[in-house]
């Protein structure tokens, strides 16, 4: 296995926030995916929009967003950007509520863990929702499926 480098700590293996400073800022983007399994009765009441807690799906869009705007407040070592565009989409599906985030920015650092945030605080919202009516309700699949921009250009999640 090749040397690994690991930016976030310095040569005495301790913890450091990266040293972005000295790069220009570029147009980057990155999307992320994620899933809520649940039942077929909750899944159902999500398109008859008949969930008791109201309309989950717009309460999850606006919690990723929300979330995709904290993220240094939430990962310690994450530098404070500018997130210029947040799209956060759901779909149901026959048996999951799909999450989909893209980021973007014109920053020095990408956005990567602000499209992770996003999907991954909108699936807690979507569990928060239907969690009286599904206890079974699960988080699944949540990953980085592309991203453009900065030092290391485009990268896309081979399918599969």
């Amino acid at each position: 296995m090749a040397d690994i480098t690991f930016t976030h700590l310095d040569s005495r293996g301790h913890a450091r926030m990266v040293d972005v400073t000295g790069k220009q800022p570029t147009v980057r983007s990155a999307t992320a995916v994620g899933s809520v399994t649940c039942s077929a009765a909750v899944l159902t009441a999500l398109r008859d929009g008949t969930v008791p807690k109201g309309d989950v799906l717009a309460v999850a869009r606006i919690a990723g967003i929300a979330a995709a705007k904290r993220v240094p407040e939430l990962l310690p070592l994450a530098h404070t950007i500018g997130v210029h565009g947040c799209e956060v989409d759901l779909e149901i599906r026959e048996d999951r509520v799909a999450i989909t985030a893209t980021v973007r920015t014109a920053d020095r650092t990408g956005v990567e863990m602000e499209a992770l945030t996003a999907v991954t605080v909108a699936a807690l919202a979507v569990v928060d929702m239907v969690k009286g009516v599904d206890r079974s309700a699960a988080i699944t699949d949540c990953m980085v499926v592309a991203k453009s921009g900065g030092r290391s250009g485009a990268w896309e999640r081979p399918r599969g």
